[in-house]
């Protein structure tokens, strides 16, 4: 049983996707403190054959509060038509974007404030069209010691859903000790994206965008083949 643990990320790059896609369950890490400046609610897409920063703006709040206790603004609509207008003017000619542009509408037209609940809903939605199954959770419903933190919180983690492997990005890896997951049966994994090069409208590549530029010049089967390009370390 192998599981993979992320943060909600808003469109996030492929990476992300294989973490996924390696994966049995995968758990959305929902109840944790929100840090602004992350991946959570912004990404980048090309644009002028440069990678362009978007963000979806979320409320001010307490800073103790955790992801799942974050609300996007009531300028999310105004955003969300913003952002969908710079992917038609970046994308209009690109090869898939009739379809990926229905894709992003069913996404962003949810009526979910939440952030945790309209990420997730964005990742499920683009999980089904690449026609993966992993079983998702939010690590905020798992009965689990909500005491615990950083390492010892993984490991309960992944004990709640039966795992003895679990695998994460290659960031944690000074963060973790094999010895210690070892001690609780569980074994532990690194994956290594490999960098992955495809047709950006004939121009200089700009690699580790969002999956939206994945999506937009590559079919379903190469994005499937792609999911595979990373080394388990």
């Amino acid at each position: 049983m192998k599981i993979t643990i992320m943060q909600p990320y808003l469109f996030p790059y492929l990476g992300y996707f294989q973490l996924i896609n390696i994966a049995d369950k995968f758990v959305i890490h929902d109840d944790v403190q929100y840090i602004k400046g992350g991946w959570i609610n912004r990404n980048r897409i090309l644009l002028n054959r440069e990678a362009y920063l978007f963000t979806l703006s979320i409320k001010n709040d307490s800073a103790f509060l955790n992801i799942n206790q974050r609300f996007f603004t009531e300028n999310f609509d105004k955003e969300r038509k913003r952002l969908l207008n710079i992917v038609e003017l970046s994308y209009r000619k690109a090869p898939y974007y009739s379809n990926i542009k229905k894709l992003l509408d069913r996404i962003l037209s949810v009526d979910e404030m939440n952030i945790s609940q309209m990420i997730t809903h964005s990742l499920k939605l683009i999980c089904d069209y690449l026609d993966m199954d992993t079983q998702v959770y939010f690590s905020s419903e798992l009965n689990k010691d909500n005491t615990l933190k950083g390492e010892e919180r993984v490991i309960s983690i992944n004990k709640c859903l039966g795992s003895d492997h679990y695998i994460n990005s290659i960031g944690g890896e000074k963060l973790y000790s094999r010895e210690v997951f070892k001690k609780n049966d569980i074994k532990l994994s690194f994956i290594q994206p490999r960098f992955v090069e495809y047709n950006q409208f004939n121009n200089q590549f700009v690699p580790w965008l969002s999956i939206i530029d994945v999506l937009m010049f590559n079919d379903k089967e190469k994005i499937q083949k792609m999911l595979n390009e990373y080394d388990l370390i």
